[in-house]
């Protein structure tokens, strides 16, 4: 059932719109706020925790994957707290994947539970988003979709 549920996801991720041209597109992520707690310089590493996974592709608005995407992740302890050990800086392979685990992230001060995303590559604007987990899931999919510079 899961594995149905990410295939639905990427499907919708990458479908083609009515009245194309038949050529693939795919829709922007939509950008977020950055929030105060960015740091430049995290440092390049895939964990900071266990027990939530985060994964997806860096792709173009033609749905191209983007490779050595760098994607800069940082989230709450699970005291609810910024600090160094929850953030890091990944980049995307070939084929613009990317995996990132750490513990799920905790609401506070009335914000719901999320991640704090940058993604930058060469010809594209950098994208800040957020990628807000679904109550009681250990695991999902998001797509990084950048548009050209």
């Amino acid at each position: 059932m899961k594995a149905l549920a990410v295939l639905v996801l990427l499907a919708a991720a990458l479908a083609v719109p009515a009245g194309s041209t038949g050529a693939s597109r795919c829709a922007p992520t939509r950008a977020d706020q950055l929030g105060p707690f960015y740091e430049p310089g995290a440092p390049v590493r895939s964990k900071v925790g266990s027990g939530y996974v985060l994964r997806g592709r860096a792709l173009s608005t033609s749905c191209r994957p983007i490779f050595r995407a760098r994607v800069e992740m940082w989230l709450a302890n699970p005291q609810g707290e910024y600090d160094d050990a929850h953030r890091a800086t990944l980049f995307t392979r070939r084929d613009g994947s990317y995996r990132f685990e750490s513990n799920r992230p905790p609401g506070y001060s009335g914000r719901p539970p999320h991640i704090h995303v940058r993604v930058s590559a060469r010809g594209y604007r950098t994208l800040v988003t957020q990628h807000y987990p679904h109550a009681g899931r250990t695991s999902a999919v998001f797509n990084l979709v950048l548009r050209r510079a």
